[in-house]
């Protein structure tokens, strides 16, 4: 697909460092990629793209942890409000890997906080180094106990408007990889599928929101690790996933509006 992105001004990622809104608020839309030219269309007055060497459609690469008995998934399945991610985020086209820990509030905000680490992926959490006294300070488990779980890939587009007050980041191309194995999609229309992330202080109107209510992009709750969990571990208890996936496959093959 021909993804018409360099129509828009540039920013760099020096830039857009000072704007990474660590503590804020998410909304997640998830849309048949069919719709990316118009969106982007509608965007280009008001926003920004990041731009690495010229380059603006950026790739990246994910390692999650959980512990034995997949409680972070878990408590994501069941609906708990206050929760926890873990992983190690690669930037490919920087070469910079980050291990993150990242909170959602039971208020629906989401903090972040990371350290560098010089490896995109371990085979245990004893060789993260500093990172697992990172870990022992901030993680909701004990770190000794964490075991990575799931990668996946993706091509991001991140944008940032011109009060500086939201950031938009669009993802194509979603692969899962379990056991150094690619995931079985079973039915998961994953090169249809664009998921869209508004981040934003909560204190400014959106301008995006209202680009996506005009196209009829309503918002849907969507986790990649949890998605990626659910295609590779079947064991695992997945009724709520399964019936997102689900609506997710009808969505990108326009049987239903919103998810």
């Amino acid at each position: 697909m021909n993804i018409p992105i360099n129509e828009f001004r540039p920013v760099s990622l020096a830039e857009m460092e000072s704007i990474r809104l660590m503590d804020r608020i998410d909304s997640k839309f998830v849309a048949p990629v069919s719709l990316l030219p118009a969106l982007l269309d509608g965007m280009k007055p008001l926003f920004l793209v990041q731009s690495i060497d010229g380059k603006r459609i950026a790739d990246y690469e994910t390692q999650y942890f959980d512990t034995p008995a997949l409680d972070f998934y878990l408590m994501h399945h069941n609906g708990k409000l206050n929760r926890q991610k873990i992983r190690i985020r690669t930037y490919r086209d920087s070469g910079l890997s980050f291990l993150e820990v990242k909170n959602k509030s039971n208020k629906g905000r989401t903090s972040k906080k990371r350290i560098q680490v010089a490896t995109p992926s371990v085979r245990a959490v004893d060789e993260l180094g500093e990172g697992l006294d990172f870990l022992r300070q901030h993680a909701l488990f004990e770190a000794s106990s964490l075991v990575p779980v799931l990668e996946n890939s993706f091509q991001r587009m991140t944008f940032v408007n011109h009060r500086a007050t939201e950031r938009i980041t669009i993802d194509v191309g979603l692969t899962f990889c379990s056991n150094g194995l690619e995931v079985e999609p079973d039915g998961f229309v994953k090169d249809k599928l664009m998921i869209i992330e508004l981040k934003q202080d909560g204190r400014e109107r959106s301008e995006f929101r209202k680009l996506l209510t005009d196209m009829r992009i309503q918002p849907s709750s969507f986790s990649k690790y949890c998605m990626g969990i659910y295609l590779a571990r079947k064991e695992v208890k997945v009724n709520r996933f399964k019936r997102k996936s689900h609506l997710i496959n009808k969505l990108i093959n326009k049987e239903y509006d919103t998810v």
